[in-house]
């Protein structure tokens, strides 16, 4: 742990954050937001722990399809005005590194600095597809274990943690991917990311080969099912990833926004859909803000 200065609050690097989180909450709930502002509706709404997806800066942020197309420039922009405003501990969706060793080293580095507590990297080639998809192609367990081997060698802090993706239960069975992800953990992961699964005892499976904690992919619209807590409690999940599901969401809602306005040339019919000016201003506190502008002004007046 970094070392503070007398009589100073002690720093707690983001990584303890996540394990803290972990121990206190099981399966830990980790919800995607989007940016700056929804990690602040995570954090007020009593969520221990946020996400950033892949996924999501590619749509959000780029307006592109999720097929290895953002940088990691895209990723750390994201990452720093999340981790700026919120606390809580940040898990980083990395793809399959961004390039070469050298390149996944330089990703761990800079996500270290940027203020994340975690990140997964996954076992597709480098012209990746979305976890649900079909046609997805893997890299060999021995090129997946050079990354592992790369990006936990790459640490600077070394509460930060590593999380493996496997996306081989879809295109290679469970034995495979039960391997797959057992190395991977020899390699230095700290984490397993099981992805695309269907069935609940394959969480049991990857939980007792594995011995590290499992996390579950409860994403909207794929192949797995949206299991409940208790479900996954009993299978042995870790971690209980909502990825995308407030970005669904909005994305609907701001549609919907739109064509009205387009077609009845106001906004009258979908107001009641909307955050009010005031519960935006209250999250935002921004009252706080304007009342230290007015002390600042009233300081330069006097």
């Amino acid at each position: 742990m970094q070392q503070s200065a007398p009589n100073s609050t002690p720093i707690v690097e983001p990584g303890h954050s996540l394990r803290a989180a972990l121990a206190a909450e099981h399966p830990l709930q980790i919800v995607g937001v989007i940016n700056a502002l929804h990690a602040r509706m995570a954090e007020r709404v009593g969520y221990r722990a946020i996400y950033l997806s892949g996924g999501g800066v590619s749509a959000a942020s780029l307006g592109v399809p999720d097929l290895g197309i953002s940088t990691l420039d895209d990723v750390l922009t994201d990452t720093r005005r999340i981790t700026d405003i919120c606390p809580l501990p940040l898990l980083v969706d990395i793809d399959t590194g961004f390039g070469n060793a050298f390149n996944i080293a330089r990703a761990i580095r800079s996500l270290i600095q940027a203020g994340a507590a975690a990140c997964h990297i996954e076992d597709q080639i480098q012209s990746k597809r979305c976890g649900h998809r079909p046609n997805k192609q893997l890299v060999p367990t021995s090129e997946m274990v050079d990354r592992i081997k790369a990006a936990a060698d790459a640490r600077t802090d070394p509460t930060f943690i590593l999380m493996a993706r496997t996306d081989a239960l879809a295109s290679e069975g469970l034995e495979a991917a039960l391997a797959r992800a057992a190395a991977y953990v020899e390699a230095g992961a700290d984490m397993i990311f099981a992805e695309a699964v269907t069935e609940l005892q394959q969480y049991t499976a990857f939980a007792q080969r594995t011995a590290v904690p499992i996390l579950a992919n409860i994403t909207e619209f794929g192949a797995t099912p949206l299991w409940t807590l208790t479900e996954l409690r009993a299978a042995q999940v870790s971690l209980a990833l909502y990825p995308l599901s407030a970005f669904r969401a909005m994305n609907a809602a701001a549609l919907n926004v739109y064509q009205h306005i387009r077609t009845d040339g106001t906004q009258q019919q979908v107001l009641d859909t909307m955050q009010t000016r005031a519960e935006l201003y209250d999250l935002l506190d921004y009252h706080a803000y304007e009342a230290k502008l007015d002390e600042l002004f009233s300081k330069e007046k006097s």
